[in-house]
């Protein structure tokens, strides 16, 4: 989807609605080949606005991803249903009166506004930090290989807590600074 400001100036009285399903699989997959697996159509429920010169899109967007986990890397499938809200507005314009929460993009008179590349931000942005397979999540055994292993947080605060004593050839270096102690 791409309008110029000029085409959405005709939406003053009345706001253009769209609901439209976007194929970003090509897009997203060449940016984020390793993050992403494969995309589902997008699908793209709002309207755009315009008033006093600037453009308020408000959009639902529901999605269907396969990324890999953040464990194994093994695919799982991840739905992303959010909406967002951006306000486009052309050079020049005093970006002061706005909320410092509302995300606002300063847009060329003469550049296209590209909605499908705004979707495609908002999308990578909501994909979440760790993502587990289902079997992962019920506990399955983590990933292991030759001389190394994955261990869960809880595991490795075990471990720091058993091995937390001082090797006792060191132990004797505490008592070279007895000041430094007390202000660590």
């Amino acid at each position: 989807m791409k309008w110029s400001l000029s085409q959405l100036r005709s939406y003053r009285d009345e706001p253009l609605q769209f609901d439209e399903e976007l194929d970003l699989k090509h897009d997203l997959m060449t940016r984020y080949p390793k993050d992403i697996y494969d995309v589902e159509a997008v699908q793209v429920t709002g309207y755009a606005s315009y008033d006093k010169g600037n453009v308020l899109i408000s959009a639902k967007v529901e999605a269907r991803l396969t990324v890999p986990s953040t464990r194994s890397l093994t695919p799982v499938a991840l739905p992303l249903a959010f909406q967002m809200t951006e306000i486009y507005v052309p050079e020049g314009t005093d970006l002061k009166r706005f909320d410092e929460e509302d995300t606002v993009i300063v847009l060329p008179e003469d550049e296209m506004l590209d909605f499908d590349v705004a979707v495609e931000d908002n999308i990578l942005v909501r994909i979440p930090m760790q993502i587990l397979s289902e079997a992962e999540q019920n506990g399955e055994a983590m990933p292991t290989g030759q001389g190394w292993e994955v261990i869960s947080e809880d595991d490795l605060a075990k471990q720091a807590a058993e091995h937390k004593t001082v090797d006792p050839r060191l132990a004797k270096l505490k008592n070279l600074f007895p000041d430094q102690e007390a202000k660590d």
